[in-house]
């Protein structure tokens, strides 16, 4: 993936926006190729879940702007916290093309992408209505998840599909060979705000 194939289908302002989010996480220094990785897995799994969420495509682009800022926190602060280092950066990066509540709305959903699940304790997603913290957990879960498909950085899933029951939701991911053990335990690790979200278990199959 290259950062142009994101691009398609976003309007004037939309590009603008997005293209200050790619110049923000290259001033951070972020780690580009996971995170086109994650981006891509992202929008898939948003795709695939759209019975489920019903959200529409300015949610998508939430996610989108998202999973590109998602790891931009490292470089300055190291992994251990970056989630919340990340979300500091969103509220406060004047090169963000973004208003208030736009940054808020992202910066949570980058801030809940690892560790802690969605709380009222915090002031950026207490300062949400009641649908928006409904639609940042949501996103949220979605980026949790493909976070993890990714752990090692290795862009072992190439595509992805969902299967969805009453109780259950099915990931079937194409992957490369050998089976990607870790990435599918990192993703199951981080799958508890998904399965709070939608009351389903979530498991992960692979297919070559």
């Amino acid at each position: 993936m290259e950062p142009s194939d994101f691009y398609q289908s976003l309007n004037a302002k939309q590009t603008s926006q997005l293209k200050s989010a790619f110049n923000l996480a290259e001033n951070c220094n972020y780690p580009q190729k996971h995170t086109l990785q994650v981006t891509h897995l992202s929008q898939r799994l948003f795709v695939e879940l759209l019975s489920l969420h019903e959200l529409g495509e300015l949610e998508k682009f939430w996610l989108l702007s998202a999973a590109i800022l998602h790891d931009i926190g490292i470089w300055s602060e190291g992994r251990r916290a970056h989630h919340k280092t990340a979300l500091k950066i969103i509220l406060n990066a004047k090169v963000l093309l973004f208003n208030e509540k736009e940054r808020l709305i992202i910066g949570s959903i980058v801030r809940y992408h690892r560790k802690t699940l969605p709380s009222n304790h915090h002031d950026h997603f207490s300062a949400l209505s009641k649908e928006e913290k409904f639609k940042v957990s949501i996103l949220s879960a979605i980026l949790r998840i493909t976070d993890g498909l990714d752990v090692t950085h290795l862009s072992r899933i190439s595509d992805l599909k969902c299967r969805i029951s009453k109780n259950k939701i099915t990931i079937v991911c194409h992957a490369s060979k050998p089976k990607p053990v870790l990435e599918k335990k990192a993703a199951l690790e981080k799958s508890d705000l998904m399965q709070r979200c939608f009351q389903r278990v979530v498991s992960i199959k692979f297919r070559n």
